[in-house]
């Protein structure tokens, strides 16, 4: 695949289409994290500059932005979501079902101290601090669209890093061919799991090769801050190629496996989720069309739909992933 010069390969919106630099402005507790973990090569002084320097609100994440662009094929020309709506509108369904319920029970959740472990078929398992890992690769923004399966879409400016940087440092096994991620299960502080309906805690995974894609994007942050607790805090998946419900949010263990592993929803409802859940407008969900989506944050319920794009827009960085294989079949 030919790359541009001088351009990201992965597909961003214009530069006149970023959300406004006035939701970057707060910077405080994770400069100082970074600060004192050493967060990157070249972000460390910074860090600590700022965080003397920064006004008192919370959290900012550093990053080495992304120039924003348009790839050819692979064009995202969709509008930002604004910040409100991101945080404000989602599935998490720990803290219950309806879409406001993340924000409005989240903020209980501890996620200091955190870690995330790693286990399975590798040569180096272990368990990471989250200090070590935001210390492992300098950070980039990264501006996808997370396209859910019920038919709603958002456009988001992810802060993190791609996945295979951390399967790099822990070496998988030639056996092992998936990747099995788990999130946190807290009876005390997410409702939602008092409430049952899936099997807790919730699983995801990925092929080995669809977690090494560079696209696959290990997310500490949003919109230049650190992700709230509704967003999936403090470290969460980003697989822009695929239904929302396959980037796990609060991530506690990152398994790689031999065999492909039940997650959540094939367990719960294997006629309506398949493992792959690639965005596909040619697959119906059971219960209704995925030929279209509303964008959130652009007119309510009447706000006009757009046409649902094959692997959400990203095709020519991942269609050959799956050369050969029966989408419909493998949905």
């Amino acid at each position: 695949m030919r790359k541009h010069p001088g351009t990201p390969w992965f597909p961003q919106p214009a530069a006149s289409e970023i959300t406004p630099q006035s939701i970057f402005a707060e910077r405080r507790r994770l400069l100082q994290l970074l600060a004192a973990s050493g967060a990157s090569t070249g972000l460390t002084a910074w860090a600590a500059r700022e965080a003397l320097a920064a006004p008192a609100a919370p959290d900012t994440l550093p990053a080495l932005p992304s120039s924003p662009s348009t790839v050819p094929g692979a064009r995202l020309t969709a509008t930002p979501t604004p910040y409100a709506d991101a945080t404000g509108y989602n599935n998490f369904y720990e803290f219950g079902y309806d879409k406001e319920d993340p924000a409005r029970y989240a903020h209980a959740m501890p996620t200091r101290p955190w870690s995330v472990r790693i286990e399975g078929l590798v040569e180096k398992p272990g368990t990471w601090a989250l200090e070590d890992l935001l210390r492992l690769q300098p950070m980039e923004e990264r501006i996808y669209r997370l396209r859910c399966v019920e038919g709603w879409s958002m456009v988001i400016p992810w802060v993190g890093y791609p996945l295979a940087a951390l399967l790099k440092q822990v070496q998988p096994l030639g056996s092992a061919k998936f990747v099995e991620f788990v999130t946190r299960a807290d009876r005390e502080h997410m409702p939602g799991l008092r409430r049952g309906g899936l099997d807790w805690p919730y699983t995801e995974g990925l092929r080995l090769d669809e977690a090494l894609h560079p696209l696959t994007l290990l997310a500490f942050g949003m919109y230049g801050r650190v992700l709230p607790n509704q967003n999936g805090a403090p470290v969460r998946l980003v697989v822009p190629w695929k239904y929302g419900f396959k980037s796990a949010k609060s991530l506690v263990a990152i398994r790689l496996v031999e065999h492909m592993p039940a997650t959540a929803w094939v367990k719960a409802a294997p006629h309506e989720y398949g493992f792959y859940a690639n965005v596909n407008p040619g697959v119906p969900h059971r219960r209704w069309s995925q030929a279209t989506e509303r964008p959130i944050g652009q007119g309510g319920l009447l706000a006009p739909k757009r046409a649902t794009e094959l692997f959400n827009g990203y095709a020519e960085q991942v269609g050959s992933l799956y050369s050969g294989m029966d989408l419909k079949r493998y949905y």
